[in-house]
């Protein structure tokens, strides 16, 4: 059993992990006095039950911290600023990391010296960072537009969405770790596009993957990973829905078939980058028919998930 003052102590740090570092003490002792004064008013024979009621008439920690800031949640909407917040944090921390290193890591294997390795994962921060935050703030902006907003999640926040005190904010989802994936896809395949990270011996920036996919085939794939987070970000808000599994369905098959036919065909991967990648050794046929049934595989167990959620 949670002992009494263990909930507001991770609800008061979660509060002030949102504002400024020259408010927190001050808005600390403001805050615990307020809910144990509360507490004890109410004089529970449960002290522990009458807290757990005080912080869920309190509400989520980070609208709280908005009131402390007078600070107007109206990025996309009071209702689902929170959300907004966690969801950017775990892409900033989880995807923009990942892309950050491989660039890095192409860089070092190109022989780039240290200053043009830094410089390429700066320019990389900056342009998939931003990416992120735009097109996270244009999902979020058709989910506030599209209503029934009646379960998000700051509407039905209790105090065991509270991360432990000693370990970060993780949503941690099977939504949230979804869009993760699909958003860190997309992000990869853009990225290798307009950065052309691999250089081949001449010297020459190549794409990875065939750069005739983007008169084409690219864009249903592109178009199916948008909408597979944009799902993931409203299932996350809202929770699983008939009509989300239906168009996640939809999606998942604009991603996958795709996807599966160029990988059959053999016109995924630029040839030149193959060539000077393999230095030689030719890719087998095998390679690309197991590749083809695990994105099949992996699309039909996508597909499964979706109509449980129909019959749910």
């Amino acid at each position: 059993m949670t002992g009494a003052g263990e909930l507001t102590d991770r609800y008061v740090a979660e509060v002030v992990r949102h504002i400024s570092a020259d408010q927190r003490g001050d808005v600390a002792d403001e805050l615990r006095a307020t809910i144990a004064d509360t507490v004890e008013a109410r004089g529970a024979d449960d002290p522990e039950s009458a807290e757990r009621e005080v912080l869920v008439e309190l509400g989520d920690p980070i609208r709280l911290a908005s009131r402390y800031t007078d600070r107007p949640l109206a990025l996309v909407g009071p209702a689902l600023y929170p959300t907004y917040i966690r969801i950017l944090t775990l892409l900033l921390s989880a995807v923009l990391p990942v892309v950050v290193a491989v660039s890095a890591v192409l860089d070092v294997v190109d022989g780039r010296g240290t200053p043009d390795v830094i410089g390429g994962a700066v320019g990389t921060v900056l342009t998939v960072g931003a990416q992120l935050v735009a097109w996270l703030t244009v999902v979020f902006a058709v989910v506030e537009r599209s209503g029934k907003r009646t379960a998000v999640a700051g509407a039905t926040w209790t105090p065991d969405d509270l991360p432990d005190r000693h370990t970060p904010t993780e949503p941690g989802t099977p939504a949230y770790a979804s869009m993760t994936w699909h958003a860190l896809l997309a992000a990869l395949i853009v990225w290798q596009h307009t950065a052309q990270p691999y250089r081949i011996e001449d010297g020459t920036h190549v794409d990875a993957l065939e750069p005739g996919l983007w008169s084409g085939w690219i864009w249903p794939i592109l178009a199916g990973l948008a909408a597979l987070v944009t799902i993931d970000a409203v299932r996350a808000v809202r929770g699983a829905t008939r009509s989300l599994a239906v168009w996640g369905i939809a999606a998942q098959a604009a991603f996958s078939l795709p996807l599966a036919w160029i990988l059959y065909d053999e016109e995924f991967f630029n040839p030149v980058f193959l060539a000077d990648f393999n230095g030689g050794w030719q890719t087998p046929d095998s390679f690309y028919t197991v590749t083809v049934l695990a994105v099949l595989a992996a699309g039909a167990g996508e597909v499964v998930k979706r109509l449980r959620e129909l019959r749910g």
